[in-house]
């Protein structure tokens, strides 16, 4: 017979293999710097790649653009602040919806060029939105399933015309970046167009050096916000993963990281309080465990109810996660939409408690019995397998899988974690090419957004077309109306309610396994630069990963007028 670790031995063994990894770290951050900064130039680590791809599409989702191609390079015309819970005008100046909320107008901020000094104005705005229309692979947000119109009634002004009224439309029209007509219009594929040198509106539009180890980014020379600006530009070099990314940022390499830092207060902070900050504020998104539900076994709402029990999310937070997060909320809705909550819900699901007895019975109900070597198998289906995918380079969710993998193989399923690099993990989460894969979910300022691309049939893609969300392949009409009531309705009461509604059709459906809120990372180093968001002025979210919010970051922070002396 197979003898599986006990929770208190795996417990300890994940705590010698994984604590000891920033010990080291702290070790080696003696290591002098082997790369000197460009003054002026901010060194962000965001991506982890092995080497750069010169690519800087904004409209396709699947090209795998740099960082800050959406929020830096290219600029929408209104940015979310998630922080302050407002608007804050761009490249609009303000909107305004129809009585019906059947139309709604963007005026156009005068005065703003384009990096190559061409005006920008109202047509680039339109001409952005109609080459989503042509091209529906760029049209990630599916903007024109709502969409009727969209027109320039005056040079600075835009009206989108709707056929249907649908309210969350406001934030995926105001978060599109946009795009010049005068250089895209005569692109001939821009779903694969890698756009090696941008015109854009942005702060950083030079590309002024592109290496496949290191890449800099320049400040527009014509930027219309150009007083904000206060440092000279961007610099990127290449960090295979997290924990070589963490070694640049302890060796005072780095100026702002979006990346996951173990036990930072001790290897960070620690090291030098005075300089080394970090924010990590739980308005990320939830991180889920996604199944093949298009496929048996995972198409089996117990199996995954089963699954979910088997799932040790207390011990995921505290080994994976250094304690910087909480457990899944049962409905799946972080912090962020804690006033939508339906506790009634949440206290129904009690399948997402950790459970391993209560996981055998459900899946032996299911049919499901060891063999001989200890794995559970059923007389049709044969064993119960799950291959856990996620991104080679991200070491938390790395480690969360390697809990996952050991508690479901403590009851019983011949599970094993895959790691890919990026590109080619988010590909396969796309087409739909896995058993199971850890992801994040989507955000917004309503359950609408969170739920739609849960459970919405209106999202289930087939396989191997590229799917924006909803990777899991899962539909369900019962949550068309009350997604409706959220689309087309303002009064309060009415849309708390469909959210409540929402939430016990989650819980009724299971559709995917919530794992923990994943924080919104945040480091920053305030040597060579001042400005950033902290939790004492929360401007807006430290996290680089938030785009196009990061714009905000970008005209706030400055170059120190005098550096300081390293300790």
């Amino acid at each position: 017979m197979m003898s599986f670790l006990t929770k208190d031995k795996f417990l300890e063994q994940l705590y010698r293999a994984f604590l000891i990894g920033p010990l080291l770290l702290l070790q080696l951050s003696c290591v002098p710097a082997q790369q000197e900064a460009h003054p002026g130039y901010m060194t962000v680590s965001v991506e982890q790649k092995a080497s750069w791809t010169k690519n800087f599409n904004p409209l396709s989702a699947a090209s795998g653009a740099r960082w800050p191609t959406q929020g830096g390079i290219y600029e929408p015309l209104m940015i979310f602040n998630s922080m302050q819970d407002t608007w804050v005008p761009w490249l609009g100046t303000s909107f305004q919806w129809s009585e019906d909320n059947m139309q709604l107008r963007y005026t156009i901020r005068q005065n703003v060029r384009w990096s190559d000094g061409q005006t920008f104005s109202a047509e680039d705005v339109v001409f952005t939105f109609q080459l989503l229309k042509q091209f529906p692979a760029l049209d990630a947000g599916g903007v024109w399933k709502f969409l009727d119109t969209v027109v320039s009634e005056h040079p600075q002004q835009v009206s989108f015309r709707f056929k249907k009224r649908f309210v969350p439309g406001l934030r995926l029209l105001a978060h599109q970046p946009i795009v010049p007509k005068h250089v895209w219009g005569s692109i001939e594929n821009p779903v694969a167009f890698a756009n090696p040198n941008p015109v854009a509106t942005g702060p950083f539009t030079q590309v002024e050096r592109f290496e496949n180890q290191i890449y800099t980014l320049g400040k527009n020379p014509h930027y219309w916000n150009a007083d904000k600006i206060n440092i000279e530009g961007l610099r990127f070099p290449a960090y295979p993963g997290n924990e070589q990314a963490n070694l640049a940022l302890l060796n005072d390499e780095i100026d702002w990281a979006g990346n996951f830092v173990p036990a930072i207060d001790r290897i960070f902070v620690q090291k030098d309080p005075k300089h080394h900050h970090y924010w990590f504020p739980l308005v990320g998104t939830m991180v889920f465990l996604y199944l093949d539900t298009a496929q048996p076994p995972f198409n089996n709402l117990e199996i995954r109810k089963a699954l979910s029990h088997a799932i040790d999310r207390d011990l995921m937070v505290k080994v994976a996660m250094y304690n910087y997060t909480k457990p899944a909320y049962p409905t799946g809705l972080t912090e962020a939409l804690k006033s939508w909550r339906n506790v009634k819900a949440a206290a129904s699901m009690d399948w997402m408690s950790h459970d391993p007895q209560k996981a055998r019975s459900m899946l032996a109900k299911q049919g499901y019995e060891k063999g001989r070597d200890g794995t559970l198998r059923h007389p049709q289906h044969g064993p119960l397998q799950l291959e856990v995918m996620v991104v080679s380079g991200w070491s938390d969710w790395v480690r969360a899988c390697q809990v996952i993998v050991q508690n479901l193989k403590a009851i019983g399923i011949d599970a094993r974690v895959k790691t890919y690099e990026f590109g080619t993990w988010f590909e396969k989460m796309q087409k739909g090419h896995f058993q199971g894969g850890v992801a994040w979910s989507t955000e917004g300022d309503s359950p609408y957004s969170f739920y739609k691309w849960l459970m919405s049939p209106e999202t289930v893609k087939p396989k191997e077309e590229l799917a924006t969300a909803n990777w899991h392949r899962f539909g369900t009409s019962e949550v068309l109306a009350p997604l409706k009531v959220l689309e087309t309705d303002t009064d309060p009461q009415r849309r708390h309610e469909a959210g409540f509604l929402l939430q016990e059709l989650f819980a009724k459906n299971f559709p995917a396994i919530p794992l923990f809120a994943n924080p919104a990372w945040g480091a920053f180093n305030s040597k060579r630069f001042e400005g950033f968001p902290t939790k004492e002025h929360p401007y807006a979210r430290l996290s680089p990963n938030a785009l196009p919010e990061a714009l905000l970051v970008l005209t706030q922070v400055k170059t120190k007028t005098k550096s300081e002396p390293s300790p």
